[in-house]
C-alpha cells in the first residue's frame, strides 16, 4: 500500500485461534518462524541483506502472517509462541495444527535452515496425524 493508505473493509481468519476480525488494526504481524529461530537455525550465518530479505519477506504468503490481537486469549496465544519451534509450542485452534506443521517446513526449506532433534521430532509426530497435507514451498530468492 502507498503511503497514507489503509484498509477500509475486509475480515482475515486468525490460523492461531479461529478468530473472525473484521478490523485491520485488530491483527499483529507475526514471523511464522521467528526471527530467533531463524538465527539459531542457521540464519546466524546470514549477511544483513539476507536477515532483511526474511524479515521483510513479501514473497510468500507463509513467511509473515496476520493474526489476532484482540482477544486475551489471541494476544495471549501469540506471545505465548515466542521464539518457540513446534517442540515447544503448538496454536491453540488444534484444526490448524497440520497446516501449521506444513508451512513451518515449508518455510524452513524456503530458507535453508535446520531443525534440532525434538523440532524434527515434533514435526514428525504431527505428521502422523496429517496424511493428506502437503508441503509446498518456493526457495527464496
Amino acid at each position: 500500500m502507498a503511503a497514507g493508505c489503509k484498509l477500509t473493509g475486509g475480515s482475515w481468519r486468525s490460523p492461531y485461534d479461529g478468530l473472525l476480525i473484521t478490523d485491520a488494526a485488530r491483527l499483529d504481524v507475526d514471523h511464522f518462524v521467528p526471527l530467533a529461530e531463524v538465527h539459531d537455525s542457521g540464519g546466524y550465518a546470514w549477511d544483513a541483506a539476507r536477515r532483511d530479505a526474511y524479515a521483510n519477506d513479501q514473497n510468500s504468503p507463509d513467511t509473515l502472517i496476520a493474526v489476532s490481537a484482540v482477544s486475551a486469549v489471541s494476544a495471549a496465544s501469540n506471545r505465548s509462541k515466542a521464539d518457540k519451534d513446534p517442540a515447544q509450542w503448538l496454536p491453540p485452534y488444534g484444526s490448524y495444527h497440520c497446516t501449521y506443521a506444513a508451512t513451518w517446513v515449508g518455510t524452513k526449506l524456503r530458507w535453508n535452515l535446520a531443525a534440532d532433534d525434538a523440532e524434527r521430532q515434533a514435526l514428525l509426530g504431527l505428521a502422523e496425524g496429517c496424511p493428506t497435507t502437503t508441503v509446498v514451498y518456493e526457495i527464496a530468492p
